[in-house]
């Protein structure tokens, strides 16, 4: 069954599409590498065109270290700081995805001090229906509800996505399917600076959550301790998408046809992608579903 709805973490997307695909393999015709640019498009068409979607959004970073999770755990995404945000041969890449989805008229949505996770988190209560969310990163697991809110997981590739439904996280990891934040705060995550509680593990998590229920009945069991009961409070606050960036009501449609075909042109002229650009041209002009209602904002 189509989705109502696809949801792209782009900023997983576009570095998937990066390391995926060497800098040396495709080029403008100015020699600026395209590499992340070909393979963002081309995932993308291959999504519309096996997910068949009746609306989608691409979310942004606008923040990859957003202050208020800065504040709160100053470890989050230090190690960052030193090798930089993105790969110098990817960070001009960005801007040329954008562009290229503006003019085909792909929405776009970002929020100033927000990561992708975060729009992503709140667009779902502006939207209803069938909604499928396409992410490398296991945090937007949080957000699974079944039967409404899916994860397509990118780990093994756009051809092999792994979907993620409260069934697969009671699979993988042994918690209820709803419970998958309250797991991820007690386990950490040292890729992105987060400790966790100190001694809790995947194993003790999971125990943790099966017999307390929640993060409010593991705090009240006094089972951890105050101090790390304290990082819990300040943890659950930052550790999982929050659902408070400022976005706009999604507009609810999937491009039949290009919406500034003029600067299409000029795009694929310079930066040599017009390949790209036709298979998702052709992606979006399948089947025309009916456009989605959005609930109030």
């Amino acid at each position: 069954m189509a989705a109502d709805w696809l949801l792209l973490d782009g900023s997983s997307l576009m570095f998937r599409a990066f390391f995926g695909i060497p800098v040396s393999a495709f080029k403008a015709p100015d020699g600026q590498p395209v590499n992340a640019v070909r393979g963002f498009l081309d995932m993308l068409a291959r999504l519309v065109t096996d997910r068949k979607p009746k609306a989608l959004v691409v979310a942004t970073d606008e923040d990859w270290r957003p202050a208020f999770r800065v504040d709160v755990i100053a470890s989050y995404k230090t190690d960052r700081l030193e090798r930089g945000a993105m790969p110098p041969e990817l960070q001009p890449q960005e801007p040329i995805i954008h562009a290229v989805l503006h003019a085909i008229g792909v929405e776009v949505l970002g929020a100033a001090g927000f990561e992708a996770e975060d729009v992503i988190a709140s667009l779902l209560p502006k939207i209803s229906g069938k909604v499928e969310i396409v992410t490398g990163d296991r945090d937007l697991f949080s957000l699974v509800r079944d039967p409404d809110v899916t994860v397509l997981y990118t780990q093994k590739g756009i051809g092999n996505l792994l979907v993620v439904d409260e069934a697969e996280v009671e699979r993988r990891y042994g918690i209820p399917g709803r419970s998958y934040g309250d797991y991820a705060v007690l386990r950490g995550d040292p890729s992105d600076g987060l400790p966790g509680v100190p001694g809790v593990g995947e194993k003790t998590a999971a125990q943790l959550v099966r017999r307390f229920k929640d993060l409010d009945g593991i705090i009240a069991s006094g089972k951890l301790g105050d101090v790390a009961n304290a990082y819990i409070q300040r943890a659950r606050r930052v550790g999982v998408p929050v659902g408070i960036a400022p976005v706009a009501k999604p507009n609810g449609t999937r491009p039949a046809a290009p919406k500034d075909p003029v600067a299409l042109a000029k795009l694929t002229e310079t930066y040599g992608i017009g390949s790209s650009i036709d298979r998702l041209v052709r992606a979006l002009a399948g089947p025309q579903p009916r456009i989605v209602d959005t609930l109030g904002a």
